[in-house]
């Protein structure tokens, strides 16, 4: 009698203790740990413009061409002295300084134009999403070097009943053309401190966050 009823007590609260063990157990490919500081920091892909990032133009000896605070409409073009609708998203700043040289040099002699982001927002594909259990989901602009910790920093870390070790990165592969599932330990990064769940970003990840059952 004595084991039927200590059975019927502890095989539910066994099985409950299995299955918060697999909601907390990450599943899937596992990236590369990456240090909570860079050893040493390298720059990024050429930045490509996007919606709603602010330009600075300069012509030399021409202060009157030049501009300042130019916000790249969400259209994606810009529009400055003698340069009107110039479509600026998805250029390096060099490639649309050579635009802007190409259209003034109708107007002026062999024209030197500088162009700089002063204010980033990037290309949706250079973002950085955050979604799901999490203080303030947000899209991110990528920046050389960001690693997850980053990005939760920024987006306030996990909700109260955020399943941080169930979340998941999604990645385009550029090689494949397909999409690759990650698997991320946020709590035991973020609650536990533990350095070696903490990975490298690329331009355009998507992090998934779900919410505990329990």
């Amino acid at each position: 009698m004595f084991n039927i009823e200590f059975l019927r007590i502890v095989a539910p609260l066994a099985t409950l203790a299995a299955v918060s063990a697999c909601a907390n157990a990450p599943a899937g490919n596992q990236l590369p740990s990456a240090a909570f500081v860079a050893a040493q920091e390298g720059p990024g892909q050429d930045y490509i413009i996007g919606p709603l990032d602010e330009l600075s133009i300069h012509v030399w000896r021409n202060p009157e061409l030049s501009a300042d605070k130019i916000q790249v409409r969400p259209d994606g073009r810009i529009s400055i002295p003698l340069v009107t609708d110039l479509a600026a998203v998805g250029k390096t700043p060099a490639m649309l300084q050579e635009d802007i040289r190409q259209r003034l040099s109708q107007y002026i002699e062999e024209p030197i134009v500088s162009v700089m982001v002063t204010q980033f927002a990037g290309t949706f594909s250079q973002q950085i999403r955050v979604v799901g259990a999490t203080e303030r989901p947000a899209s991110l602009p990528y920046r050389a070097n960001m690693t997850v910790l980053d990005a939760m920093i920024a987006v306030g870390g996990l909700s109260e009943f955020a399943a941080g070790n169930r979340a998941k990165l999604i990645r385009f592969d550029k090689q494949t053309g397909h999409q690759q599932e990650y698997a991320l330990r946020l709590a035991d990064l973020l609650r536990e401190g533990d350095s070696r769940a903490n990975v490298m970003l690329q331009p355009g990840d998507v992090i998934i966050i779900p919410e505990s059952m329990f």
